[in-house]
């Protein structure tokens, strides 16, 4: 009994003892806790109990020149449903009349919404899905419907905001202006967006919170730790009217000529404003939409539009001159091997050089650049590259093609190099780069860099202002641009583009038509090529530069620049002289046409005349004639508009007063 109690008592000892140095360690541990550990677990709690929200700032706006919207940024509305949160009294009183007013504003039965509802409270759903992407008047109209005006708690509704990227002018220039990356929501990289993503996003504000009871969090403070900095708005160089002019006069011949894809710009010839860009490409059900940004970003071989450049280098080094006289043989002539053909069979014969690129010939230039350039040809490459022809232009723009202008000693040089660029191939250009230098041209030799910002504002000041920038003061001399603009002139009256030629406006500008792909093994059963066409109007003091290109049209309806791309380049123009027509300035107010004063003489010498018999008015303006006779006491009739040719009452007949008289005008 007494070893019983012993071993009894020997437990206790152990259990106390253990109870002992449980005791020591949990002193020890919050020892540890309070002066070891303690900011360590203080700020723990902290961040338990408290947090530090983001408060997104609004993305600026992106304007077109006239203030029109091209992007901003506005809130859209998701509406969800808590079904557990709504009492049942609630539920059953406002679920018919809510149902029947998500119907007539949404369209469907009030039974479908009903039903939606009624199974959501069933499943204990407590975030249903009721509607999505509702503007703000529609989500003031559905916050306001029987339950949800409860509120969160007594009405179950839960409103989330967020705020989305919108387009007022549609998908029209939409590669342009940019848009936000779909994989990488609030991540700009393209076009306007992404070259000016730092000024539009703005700066994020913060706001501390503290967590309170069933989740929710309320700010700790009345005022924001960092307040939210909204993003600058910028305002392109973009014009709305010439944008909707290009895209659909672009859109129109893709779908003619089924083409796969292309692009068009417009830019002012002596600011370098960039006012159009439109870049369309072939989807998979046939239609076309703005896919990726050609004219910045795809370099391709240019064809007869870089025949203009070839043709300067020659003139500016004068080495040929517009009449020098070239040889087109029979319209083929083989170079080192290789054999050029003409599109005309049977050739040009003998003609000179701006003749030869009047019809776009390419024996005719290569000739003439081979002849002169064979025995340093570095010299004909130098000078293309005097005019950075060779560099990117450095838009801010992301994704600029890179050009290539080879020379002697790189991989792609031979013999046949030379007189293959002459003609536009064996090198690269994207459209922008070509239309900088056909620009220049128009431009009277200053190659002003293209732009396409005027001006980043904030809260309506301005912040930064965009100036016109000048790449090269003059490119060649003025005897070769009056040339060159002499023969861009012509191309259009009676070369290549003779067909795009009209009375009521001028153009400038060069055809293309380049083969592409012409390395692939079924070239010959299915070609491919390149139209394009790149000028400038009015030919005379002009206002605006264009090019057109469009990627492998249906050979079956044509592909030559001057039927696929010309008539696009056409189109803009008449209709920007016809929606906006060009002011022609008249230098001195006292100007006398001298085909006016001289009818005017005319009518005043007959008209001091006291006449007894009827005068002859044959060969006055048909206005002057019938004043004259009116005054005289005449009843005048009148047949036709212009000059009198004939009178009814020949002149020399005794005049009596109230007589008729009848006058052919033509």
């Amino acid at each position: 009994m007494a070893g019983a109690e012993k071993n009894i008592l020997n437990r206790l000892y152990f259990v106390a003892g253990c109870m002992f140095i449980f005791a020591i360690l949990i002193a020890l541990k919050l020892v540890d806790i309070q002066f070891l550990e303690g900011d360590k677990y203080r700020e723990l709690a902290q961040k338990n109990t408290t947090r530090n929200f983001v408060i997104p700032a609004n993305r600026g706006n992106v304007y077109a020149d006239d203030g029109s919207l091209l992007a901003t940024s506005v809130p859209k509305y998701d509406i969800r449903f808590d079904a557990m949160t709504v009492s049942p009294e609630n539920f059953k009183e406002h679920l018919v009349p809510l149902s029947k007013e998500l119907s007539d504003m949404f369209g469907r039965p009030a039974s479908y919404y009903q039903n939606v509802f009624r199974k959501a409270r069933a499943n204990k759903n407590r975030y249903l899905l009721v509607v999505k992407n509702l503007g703000y008047s529609d989500y003031i109209r559905v916050k306001s419907m029987p339950l949800f005006k409860l509120g969160p708690y007594k009405g179950g509704i839960i409103v989330e905001q967020r705020t989305i990227r919108e387009h007022p002018i549609g998908k029209i220039a939409e590669r342009m202006v940019g848009n936000e990356d779909r994989n990488n929501p609030g991540y700009y990289a393209v076009g306007l967006e992404g070259a000016f993503n730092k000024e539009l996003r703005g700066k994020e504000g913060h706001r501390l919170k503290q967590k309170i009871a069933k989740g929710q969090w309320k700010p700790v403070y009345d005022d924001n730790e960092v307040e939210p900095q909204d993003g600058y708005d910028v305002i392109s160089t973009i014009n709305v009217n010439i944008q909707d002019i290009a895209h659909h006069a672009l859109l129109k011949q893709m779908e003619h000529y089924e083409a796969e894809h292309g692009s068009v710009i417009v830019m002012d010839v002596k600011t370098g404003e960039i006012k159009a860009v439109s870049n369309l490409g072939r989807a998979k059900n046939g239609g076309y939409y703005e896919k990726l940004n050609y004219a910045v970003g795809e370099s391709h071989e240019p064809g007869s539009t870089f025949k203009v450049m070839a043709m300067m280098v020659a003139l500016e080094d004068k080495v040929i001159d517009t009449a020098t006289i070239v040889d087109t043989k029979q319209g083929s002539k083989a170079f080192y091997g290789r054999r050029i053909n003409d599109s005309r069979r049977g050739g040009y014969g003998e003609i000179s050089a701006a003749k030869a690129l009047e019809v776009s010939s390419n024996i005719g230039l290569a000739s003439l650049i081979d002849d002169n350039y064979k025995d340093d040809p570095k010299k004909f490459t130098d000078r293309i590259k005097s005019w950075k022809l060779n560099d990117r232009i450095g838009i801010p723009i992301k994704g600029e093609g890179r050009p290539i202008i080879p020379e002697p000693g790189d991989e792609i040089w031979s013999r046949n190099a030379l007189p293959s660029m002459a003609y536009g191939y064996n090198l690269q250009l994207t459209p922008l780069q070509t239309l900088t230098f056909y620009n220049a041209i128009a431009n009277n030799g200053t190659m002003v860099k293209p732009r396409f910002i005027k001006e980043i504002r904030a809260w309506n000041k301005p912040v930064e202002h965009f100036e016109t920038e000048v790449m090269i003061d003059k490119i060649a001399s003025e005897k070769t641009i009056n040339e060159i603009q002499a023969i861009l002139e012509n191309i259009v009256k009676r070369g290549t583009g003779k067909s795009l030629y009209s009375d009521y406006f001028s153009m400038a500008g060069k055809t293309g038509t380049a083969r592409t792909e012409y390395g692939e093994k079924d070239w010959s059963q299915n070609r491919r090529y390149i139209s394009s066409f790149a000028g400038y109007f009015p030919a005379v003091n002009p206002k605006y530069s264009c090019i057109v290109v469009i990627h492998k049209p249906s050979t079956k309806k044509g592909y030559y620049g001057a039927d696929v791309t010309g008539p696009v380049f056409k189109r803009i123009a008449q209709k920007i002289f016809t929606d906006s027509p060009l002011i022609a300035e008249v230098s001195s107010i006292n100007a006398q046409d001298p085909s006016v004063a001289k009818d005017f003489e005319t009518y005043y010498k007959k008209v001091q005349t006291r006449y007894q018999k009827i005068p002859n008015v044959t060969g006055m303006a048909g206005m002057d004639a019938v004043s004259l006779l009116e005054n005289l006491g005449l009843k005048v009739r009148v047949i036709g508009n212009g000059t009198v040719k004939e009178q009814s009452i020949k002149s020399g007949i005794p005049l009596e007063k109230g007589q008729q008289i009848t006058l052919n005008l033509s």
